[in-house]
């Protein structure tokens, strides 16, 4: 949503803040005639505060939130005040909410028997928790004034009364109007006090007036508001004050959170210093409360959380907590006919949530998603059970197979609770990789134990909303086919004969498009001749899209691109429809693509002049430039003569900027598209972007050739859905364009519908249109008066908005309604009032479309052409490996780890589960060595032999090694190797050898006596068995600390004590040959991979054979070698270069004559003895 409310206190520091401050909006900025009133606001805040909490918990929270006002703002023990309730609530003064004139104690009074308390205003309950105090302004009644600036498409409005106050009436009746179109300034003082001042008589308090609304207008357009009212506004004449002082004491106020990134830092600036925080430099983020009664729930605010550090869009608003019906669904248009089908079957009292995913979230965001509503929906079981609706329309990019992996994560992990709550599971997907994505929801439904019935997008897209509810028969259960769930065929056979299009009467010869919009006078549009357009050099206004259009990309979009050209392909266009990129954060470069099955060239430029002048016959931009930078770019391309369409892509755009993009494309006779939209789709000529979809589901709905139906909807992710639907009723798409989910969409449905009535291609129109928003009345007018002839089937979703008691916020940003005339409802009924063809709920959609169709083709206006060949799909070889399709030898196989989806795997375990069950690095390295969870002893026994053997000073060869490459200047890895490769029998590597000797002896059967008499006859060394310093006497604390801890916690420890027997034979002989810190190591990881139960026997000796001892030594031997690297070059230690003396040096000639240590002959020890020739 952009226009949120704020509360009053926040308007009101913004007003103080930068009333002064804001740039004039007008063209001459007038002289000051006021002086604003000093502010003195005091706000006591208790939304951390939950009615659940200990009653004294909540008195104590109250106590110092005043506590906290009085200290911060001293006034109020000295000053009459105000005090009430700032959550959003209207009429406070009607409802008992209002205190006045009372001195601070009163008011504290006032305030702890209210706070955290539910009270009813009308049919809304809610509970207070944040209160204003400010001073009272002692007044007489006519100098209380109302005034109110108001945002519209074409620009602001401000509307004033000399009569303010409770009893102001019927504002829209009695007001006095000032328009501002959006690209024109305020007009002066004179004009401002000839449109809104003409009841005020006195010649002060006027240029008062005049003064301050050119003032709080600077002020709505610099800080983004999109409605602010205040209601009374006093102008009090004081005597000894030169100026007027203006007040305002009650205001009600909207921002456009969409622009945060323009306006975020002033508003936080205003609220810094009142809020005394030293939050971030420029002051505490902007709050936007929710509606009074909607207290977000921990699990909503979680929700918006993740919302936040997303692309992709996540919503969750919860109704009825103990609601037996709960949905998941995707996309933000059909999140709303998914609340509509369940309300018109009677389920609204029982509907629990609403919400939706879309945007092509992560799995895991999908999973955290899905799990939020789980446990939400199983906390409360409900005698009937419950439902589970999983829906959503045909994506156009969004994988399903992705998402559906998220979801089924949860659904696992919620099983029991799901069947303890009787819970019964209905899908219904389509989009990009469905196939996958339900064969793995049908699987889940065959192991988890809850029933999960599966359909795709040969059902209606609310079609499993009935058989939930046990308002259909549940017949048909295949996924593939469901009996009575699928959508009307065509009641007309298509046939063969082969005709030319019929040309309806009432063609237009009017561009409204370019005509300065539908509020302006038409002008005519120069027609191209017959000869242009059959050269394809030039098309009817009617047609921004032919089989000739070549559209600019701006933004790197491959994928959207790649989508486009496939599109062409199989359209069988003779020329692609992109010409080129632009992408301005990089050099002019080639792209490759792909042109049916060949590989192509596109070009990217840096700069939108350098690609219009390359491309002359490009008319059409389609921008994916992000929500801060589209204004701009697209501001460049409307200057640019060749351009006739441009289709905004992004979502979050400032209302403004839109307002004012709108208008220079009317100037420039341009058509806008968007903002917030997928695009439009023309079959068998050209796409914008992404819509459609994926190939097959362009395929499946026929796209690759034209239609008789041309549609207009706002939703993208709808328009898909009307692609199917239309292809399974009709003989097809004619035409589609979403026009984008804003308030402000850059072309209405009226410009395009009344495009379509002038295109003889068109023999029907489809509206899709949506709660919110007044754009379908002008669509029944339209039809009304005669302008439009074709027929006109169409339907506003959102008919549930009236059921629900709090105000809720739809999936577009423009999906909620201001009045009564804004409902669902209403749209409805004027649409059918005028003729339109508007069937009772959107699941009989289908089947009017079709009998619309049907009488369209009885009566001849519609001839069925034959059906072309179905065009072969290219496919990339990735996606098709994604579906499935293909298989190709891999170059390598990996059992360990995959990195291949969302999340990084550890021998199936996800990496974010490795840190929740914190199961440690012995944990992670079971994982990766022995593709297994070993016992919590056996990982922490791992974790030892780390510890242990990670280092055992300088001296040893591969430390050795390790310092000297160091010094010698090498980097780590090369220091590292070196020390490495020092590592075999006789370092460090005895750990394999030990553990093979001691457990072939063992399991031959030999005694230790016989092991070590074998050893000796064989005049082998016992790998594992001696020490050069420690003995029997002075043993090894380290094979002391692992053999304690393994005779304490393994199983079993045969081999161990077998080792300990061949000790007490060789000590006997020396007492240094003890089991050394090699041999305990080798022995006892024999017994745990024997004894763990976690391994077969072949898998234990195949371990123990393949090297897997040795390379715990490796491992933390790696550890200490790197130590040493980094302690050398912390030490900045030079070259390493052996001492001479520490040499033998032997010179040959003295080893020929013979030496004899008596005679002293060893002459090589030491430079200094060296005798030179």
């Amino acid at each position: 949503m952009s226009a949120k409310a704020i509360r009053e206190y926040d308007g009101k520091l913004l007003l103080a803040h930068y009333l002064l401050q804001s740039p004039t909006q007008a063209a001459e900025k007038p002289a000051s005639g006021f002086a604003p009133a000093q502010t003195r606001l005091a706000q006591v805040n208790l939304s951390h505060v939950s009615t659940t909490d200990a009653a004294d918990k909540i008195s104590e929270a109250v106590e110092a939130a005043l506590d906290r006002a009085e200290r911060q703002n001293p006034w109020l023990l000295t000053t009459k005040l105000v005090a009430k309730p700032d959550q959003l609530i209207k009429r406070r003064g009607k409802s008992g909410l209002l205190l006045l004139n009372a001195d601070w104690e009163s008011c504290k009074q006032w305030i702890r028997e209210r706070a955290v308390k539910e009270v009813s205003v009308g049919t809304i309950t809610g509970v207070l928790k944040t209160f204003l105090v400010e001073p009272f302004v002692p007044h007489p009644q006519d100098v209380e004034y109302y005034v109110c600036i108001q945002s519209h498409r074409d620009g602001d409005e401000i509307l004033f009364t000399h009569e303010g106050g409770i009893d102001i009436g019927d504002v829209d009746a009695k007001a006095l109007r000032l328009a501002i179109p959006i690209d024109q300034p305020l007009g002066d003082s004179k004009a401002i006090e000839e449109a809104l001042l003409k009841d005020i008589k006195s010649d002060t308090q006027k240029l008062a007036l005049a003064s301050f609304i050119e003032r709080l207008y600077a002020v709505y357009v610099d800080l983004n508001f999109t409605y602010l009212e205040i209601n009374p506004l006093v102008v009090l004449e004081t005597e000894g004050q030169q100026q007027p002082q203006v007040i305002f004491l009650d205001l009600a106020a909207k921002l456009d959170q969409t622009a945060e990134f323009e306006s975020g830092d002033k508003w936080a600036l205003a609220r810094r210093d009142a809020l005394a925080t030293s939050e971030g430099s420029a002051g505490p983020a902007m709050e936007f409360p929710a509606p009074f009664g909607r207290e977000l729930s921990k699990e909503e605010q979680y929700i918006q959380e993740l919302d936040a550090k997303t692309g992709a869009s996540l919503k969750l608003t919860i109704l009825n907590k103990d609601g037996r019906v709960w949905t998941m669904v995707a996309g933000g248009g059909a999140s709303v006919v998914y609340s509509d089908a369940i309300a018109a079957l009677g389920f609204a009292h029982e509907l629990a949530n609403y919400g939706e995913y879309s945007g092509a979230p992560s799995e895991t965001q999908t999973y955290e998603y899905a799990k939020t509503i789980l446990d939400l929906m199983t906390r409360t079981p409900h005698p009937d059970g419950k439902v589970l609706i999983i829906g959503g329309g045909i994506a156009n990019f969004t994988n399903v197979a992705t998402t559906f992996k998220g979801i089924i994560r949860a659904l696992q992990e919620y099983k029991q609770a799901l069947i303890a709550n009787k819970v019964r599971v209905f899908v219904r997907r389509a989009g990009p990789n469905w196939q996958e994505g339900l064969r793995a929801m049908r699987e889940l439904g065959e192991t988890l134990g809850v029933e999960i019935r599966v359909y795709g997008p040969e059902t209606h897209v609310t079609a499993i909303v009935p058989l939930a509810l046990g308002k259909a028969p549940a017949t048909g259960a295949s996924a593939s086919a469901p009996a009575g769930a699928a959508m009307p065929t065509k009641l007309v056979a298509e046939s063969t004969v082969p005709s030319t299009p019929g040309t309806p009467g009432g063609a237009m010869d009017v561009d409204p498009l370019r005509s300065g919009g539908s509020a302006g006078v038409p002008q005519p549009a120069p027609a191209p001749t017959a000869a242009a357009i059959a050269e394809g050099k030039s098309a009817p206004w009617y047609s921004p899209f032919t089989a000739n259009t070549r559209a600019i990309v701006y933004g790197m979009q491959p994928r959207a691109v790649q989508g486009m050209l496939d599109f062409d392909f199989i359209c069988k266009r003779a020329v692609p429809s992109v010409a080129c990129m632009v992408y301005p954060f990089s050099g002019n470069h080639v792209q490759k693509f792909y042109w049916g099955t060949k590989e192509t060239l596109l070009p990217v430029f840096t700069s939108l002049k350098e690609a219009a002048d390359r491309f002359p016959d490009a008319d059409v931009v389609v921008n994916f430039a992000s929500c801060r930078s589209v204004f701009e770019s697209t501001k460049e391309m409307l200057q640019v003569p060749q351009i006739r369409t441009i289709a905004i892509i992004a979502e979050g755009v400032p209302e403004r900027h839109t307002r004012k993009l709108i208008s220079m494309s009317q100037k420039a006779s341009v058509t806008l598209i968007g903002p917030a939209t997928v695009g439009g789709i023309k079959p068998g000529c050209f796409k914008i972007g992404n819509t459609g979809g994926m190939m097959d589901n362009i395929a499946s709905s026929k796209l690759y050739r034209p239609g008789s139906v041309a549609y207009v909807s706002k939703s993208g992710g709808m328009s898909n859905e009307l692609n199917n639907i239309v292809a399974r009723t009709t003989d097809g798409v004619y035409e589609g364009v979403a026009i984008g989910g804003d308030r402000y969409p850059g072309t209405t449905f009226l410009d395009h519908i009344m495009r379509y009535e002038a295109d003889p291609g068109c023999k029907m129109i489809l509206l899709l249109g949506e709660v919110g928003g007044i754009e379908e009345y002008k669509v029944a007018e339209a039809v009304r008066a005669g302008r439009i002839t074709k027929p006109v089937v169409a339907w506003a979703i959102g008919t549930c908005a009236g059921m629900f008691e709090t105000e809720v916020q739809f999936g577009h940003a423009g999906a909620l309604a201001n009045s009564d005339s804004e409902t669902a409802e209403a749209k409805n009924a004027a649409m059918r009032a005028a003729g339109i063809h508007v069937p009772e709920t959107f699941e009989a959609l289908p089947a009017l479309l079709n009998q619309v169709y049907s009488d369209l083709v009885q009566t001849g206006v519609i001839v069925p052409k034959p059906e072309p060949e179905a065009p072969k799909i290219p496919i990339d070889y990735a996606w098709a490996q994604e579906l499935g399709l293909v298989r190709k030898p891999a170059s390598f196989v990996s059992t360990i780890c995959d990195d291949r989806g969302e999340e990084l795997l550890y021998a199936g375990m996800r990496i974010t589960d490795v840190f929740h069950e914190d199961i440690g690095i012995g944990g992670v390295l079971s994982l990766l060595w022995f593709k297994r969870r070993l016992p919590d002893y056996a990982c922490k026994f791992i974790e030892m032999v780390l510890m242990l053997t990670a280092d055992h000073g300088p001296a040893v060869s591969g430390a050795h090694n390790t310092i000297v490459t160091a010094r010698a200047g090498k980097d780590l890895i090369s220091s590292l190797c070196s020390g490495l490769l020092t590592i075999g029998d006789r370092f460090g590597g005895a750990l394999d050898g030990a553990a093979d000797l001691f457990s072939n002896a063992y399991d031959k059967g030999l005694t230790p006596r016989e092991f070590v008499d074998s050893m000796r006859k064989k005049n082998k060394l016992i790998l594992g068995i001696g020490h050069k310093i420690k003995s029997r006497t002075n043993p090894d604390l380290r094979v002391t600390l692992i053999t304690d801890y393994a005779k304490k916690h393994f199983p079993a420890t045969p081999i161990l004590d077998y080792a300990r027997s061949v000790e007490s034979i060789t000590t006997a002989k020396k007492d240094n040959l003890i089991l050394n810190v090699d041999g305990a190591i080798g022995v006892l990881f024999v017994d745990l991979l024997r004894h763990s139960g976690a391994f077969s026997r072949e898998e234990a000796d195949e371990y123990a054979r393949i090297g897997t001892l040795n390379g715990l030594f490796v491992l933390a031997r790696s550890i200490g070698f790197i130590g040493h690297y980094l302690d050398q070059k912390r030490l900045k230690q030079g070259l390493y270069r052996h001492p001479w003396d520490d040499i033998s040096y032997l010179n040959p000639a003295a080893l020929q004559g013979g030496m004899s240590a008596t005679k002293g002959d060893r002459v090589q020890v030491g430079a200094s003895k060296i005798i030179s020739k």
